[in-house]
């Protein structure tokens, strides 16, 4: 639904980790598979949709960079607290920076991407390719027969 969109819609109507609703943002990760991770760790069994989609986009080089010395003490429970979305909205409503760079919080030697649709720069985000992804669902379900059956240990 929101694949093609960078005017950060999906954030807005419903909140983030970094953000609270009513501010937009457009949430990503520096490779595939951490944003496969990133959705799973987010999202139930139940509510993942048939029709998802693996977006790639090029953004400019200028980020900001957030170090984990920068962050609430906080920043990695979950649910996530109020104070993380004050936080991450408070850096959106500055528009310092048309991309935030952060930690992840499953893996935090690796990055997740906060684009802030209200910075001047946003047209500097592109959208290169979008394409169809079928989620597997043993992530979530660890389905050992599943995977014997496919052939797959």
């Amino acid at each position: 639904m929101f694949a093609k969109d960078l005017t950060g819609e999906g954030a807005r109507l419903h909140g983030g980790r970094w953000n609270h609703i009513g501010i937009p943002c457009v949430y990503t990760s520096e490779n595939r598979s951490l944003a496969v991770l990133e959705f799973s760790v987010n999202v139930n069994l139940q509510s993942i949709l048939r029709n998802l989609s693996m977006v790639e986009l090029d953004i400019p080089d200028d980020f900001h960079d957030m170090q984990i010395a920068d962050l609430p003490g906080n920043w990695r429970e979950s649910p996530a607290p109020a104070s993380l979305k004050d936080f991450g909205s408070a850096l959106l409503r500055s528009a310092s920076h048309p991309v935030i760079k952060i930690p992840s919080t499953v893996i935090p030697e690796e990055f997740n991407y906060i684009i802030n649709p209200q910075h001047r720069l946003i047209q500097k985000c592109k959208i290169l390719t979008v394409g169809d992804f079928i989620y597997d669902i043993r992530i979530k379900t660890g389905d050992e027969k599943a995977q014997k059956s496919k052939g797959t240990t």
